[in-house]
């Protein structure tokens, strides 16, 4: 399958995804590709990676495991208790081997829009953005400013987001992937240190 035609991509998503997955996939892309516009970034890019942002996320744990292992794909204490959280480095994986994506921006897109990471690319903070922001996203903290906030300052939104993101987790009782702790501080310091 050719990464350049998107329907085909689109198309094969909605095999591999249950039809809420497939509906927030599409939210995605299309969100990415809004933002890649409004921040002149690769159209294209930011349609790919949100659709395939998510491809592994109907796996089974066993299954993600399975891959992880098969391919020598580094999995943490978090993601061996959590292995749900394993989608995005399966999903990358899935990426280039299944879906031949050669541009290492948008398997790192792929790979990042979870938890985030340091000195992040245009591209991998409008997925990482644009999947917590889509349309179909009805429960998260301060949705409507995050979303506003989005198309003003795309780092801004990303602060919020890693933020309340880290709060949900910690009031929650949910495991805190140390990426997603580590990109927060990172972009603290950026924005106001």
């Amino acid at each position: 399958m050719k990464t350049n035609d998107l329907s085909k991509i689109r198309k094969a998503m909605e095999k591999a995804l249950d039809a809420k997955r497939y509906e927030h996939t599409l939210g995605v892309a299309y969100t990415a590709a809004a933002l890649a516009m409004r921040y002149g970034e690769n159209i294209k890019n930011a349609q790919l990676a949100g659709l395939l942002h998510d491809c592994a996320k109907c796996l089974s744990d066993e299954k993600r495991l399975s891959i992880c292992k098969k391919h020598n794909i580094s999995i943490n204490e978090i993601e061996r208790r959590n292995p749900f959280l394993l989608h995005a480095k399966v999903g990358s994986f899935l990426a280039m081997d299944e879906y031949r994506v050669t541009d290492p921006d948008v398997v790192n897109a792929i790979l990042n829009h979870t938890t985030g990471r340091p000195c992040m690319s245009a591209l991998e903070k409008i997925v990482f953005v644009a999947d917590y922001i889509e349309p179909g996203r009805k429960h998260a903290p301060n949705l409507r400013e995050i979303r506003k906030l989005a198309f003003v300052d795309l780092d801004e939104a990303l602060l919020k987001i890693l933020g309340d993101t880290l709060v949900y987790l910690e009031e929650g009782g949910g495991e805190t992937d140390p990426m997603t702790q580590k990109t927060y501080e990172y972009y603290c310091g950026e924005r106001h240190g």
